[in-house]
C-alpha cells in the first residue's frame, strides 16, 4: 500500500466544495482544511505508483478550484501504537 499526503492550495471562497470533490475521488482515504500556507490536506493511498498519478494529476488537479499541489510519498509509518510496541520491554512485574 502506498500513502501520500497532498497539500492542495485552492480558491478560498470555494474550499468545501473542492474538499468535497477530493474526498469523493477512489483513493483518497480522507481531507482535512487546515490553516498555514495550504488550504487542504488529502490522504491518498493506493496499491501501485500508477494510480497515484491517476487520483493526483488526472484527479484531484483537475477540480475546479484547485489552485496547487504538493505531493509527498510516505516512506514508512510511525504511530503511537507501534512507538509503544517498539520500546516496550515486557511487563516487568
Amino acid at each position: 500500500m502506498l500513502t501520500a499526503i497532498v497539500l492542495i492550495r485552492t480558491v478560498v471562497d470555494r474550499i468545501a466544495e473542492v474538499a468535497e470533490a477530493i474526498a469523493a475521488l477512489d483513493g483518497v482515504t480522507e481531507v482535512y482544511s487546515v490553516t498555514g500556507a495550504v488550504d487542504l490536506i488529502a490522504i491518498v493511498r493506493v496499491r501501485e505508483h500508477d494510480q497515484l498519478a491517476e487520483v493526483i494529476a488526472g484527479g484531484v488537479s483537475t477540480i475546479p478550484g484547485v489552485v496547487g499541489t504538493d505531493t509527498h510519498v510516505a516512506f514508512r509509518a510511525y504511530s503511537k501504537h507501534d512507538l509503544e510496541a517498539a520500546f516496550s520491554l515486557g511487563d516487568p512485574a
